[in-house]
């Protein structure tokens, strides 16, 4: 059995790589339109650091912020450039310094074809091990840049209907009664709200939440709970309150309990920091519901698209998401949420100091613009 579930792994993961971009990337749905000519030109990367200004205090489970790093990226190719994004928060281990080290060693000259998105990721993801950020800028300029090269935004490169984006969370971070009703008010024109708990308030918050609004909630606990037991209680009183899921519980070293959760709660258990890269999603079915893929993790736009492949295949639901993030990595993510369940992409609402615009939350609803690529400009 387990032989035969590798096989069958190994043979969505494959299906999935030759549907992530479709032939009509290539070439215009109107035949007497030429297909874009590739020029004889070399990929030029540049990158810098910025820091990103929250517009309040940022606190979960485990730490607070006032701000968070990035460094932003540009891929230029015949006259095109393509934008890119990577954002650091503490638990990725990633920084500004070793982000943009990473990037000093690529060599994106040596590719003349910039669609050959295959060969470059490949050669990106062998430079060094981790570094998923990292990448994840360069993966997101590169898919930017070929939608700019056919003048097409990548949901219709995918074939994705635009109309099927689903509403996106709004962020509700641990704090006191005050500032949590004063915020939650402030996300009035949000249909979903997302709540961090496990800061040792975790009713309160609720409550709390609760006394402003009746809209549907999802919770986040960061791995702020130890006892897999005091969990399910929780999770018990949750169902009651109209949440939706509950997201990484538990520490996500603590497998077994998980599993035991999940098999034993009323409500879906989702991966947050114990999910990383595609290998996960099949090793992950039966210790959790479903999962919450974000770009900084996944290395970026393609292997996120396999990802919610997979995950279908398994029945297991699926959630997009991101870290604190300008409107680059936020619109990038927002092209495949169509595809998703649910999603949480609020990073760059968070921040007072964007230099993009991109897609939109319109009536709480994610909204997909018809600029080419990823869909952003700059401000």
């Amino acid at each position: 059995m387990k032989s035969g579930r590798r096989n069958f792994i190994k043979s969505v993961g494959a299906a999935s790589v030759a549907a992530t971009l479709p032939l009509s990337a290539c070439k215009s749905p109107d035949s007497s339109q030429a297909p874009p000519v590739i020029g004889t030109g070399k990929m030029k990367l540049s990158f810098r650091p910025y820091e990103l200004q929250l517009r309040h205090t940022f606190t979960v489970a485990g730490n607070s912020r006032n701000t968070t790093p990035v460094v932003l990226t540009e891929i230029e190719y015949e006259g095109k450039t393509g934008y890119g994004e990577a954002s650091m928060p503490p638990y990725l281990g990633e920084s500004q310094e070793s982000v943009m080290k990473f990037l000093n060693r690529l060599d994106l000259g040596q590719f003349k074809d910039p669609f050959m998105l295959d060969d470059i990721l490949a050669y990106v993801d062998s430079v060094d091990e981790g570094n998923r950020a990292a990448k994840a800028c360069v993966d997101i300029a590169l898919h930017d840049l070929i939608g700019k090269l056919v003048d097409k935004p990548l949901y219709r490169l995918w074939g994705i209907n635009p109309n099927n984006t689903p509403m996106t969370s709004f962020t509700i971070n641990i704090n006191t009664p005050e500032v949590v009703k004063i915020k939650t008010e402030e996300a009035e024109r949000f249909k979903v709200l997302k709540v961090k708990l496990g800061g040792g308030n975790d009713r309160e918050m609720i409550n709390t939440v609760r006394s402003v609004t009746g809209v549907p909630l999802y919770v986040d606990v960061n791995q702020g709970w130890k006892d897999k037991h005091e969990a399910l209680d929780m999770i018990h009183w949750l169902a009651e309150q109209g949440i939706e899921f509950v997201e990484q519980p538990l520490p996500k070293e603590a497998v077994d309990d998980l599993a035991w959760l999940t098999a034993n709660s009323p409500l879906p258990i989702i991966a947050d920091e114990a999910f990383q890269r595609l290998k996960d999603v099949s090793e992950f079915k039966g210790i959790y519901s479903g999962i919450n893929i974000k770009l900084m993790k996944s290395t970026g736009l393609r292997e996120a698209h396999k990802m919610i492949t997979v995950a279908r295949a398994l029945d297991m639901k699926v959630m997009i998401g991101c870290m604190t993030e300008t409107s680059c990595a936020v619109s990038a993510a927002s092209q495949l949420s169509p595809l998703v369940d649910w999603a949480d992409l609020d990073g760059n609402l968070l921040i007072s100091n964007d230099v993009y615009e991109g897609m939109q939350v319109l009536e709480g609803k994610v909204t997909l613009n018809e600029l080419p690529g990823i869909g952003i400009k700059k401000i």
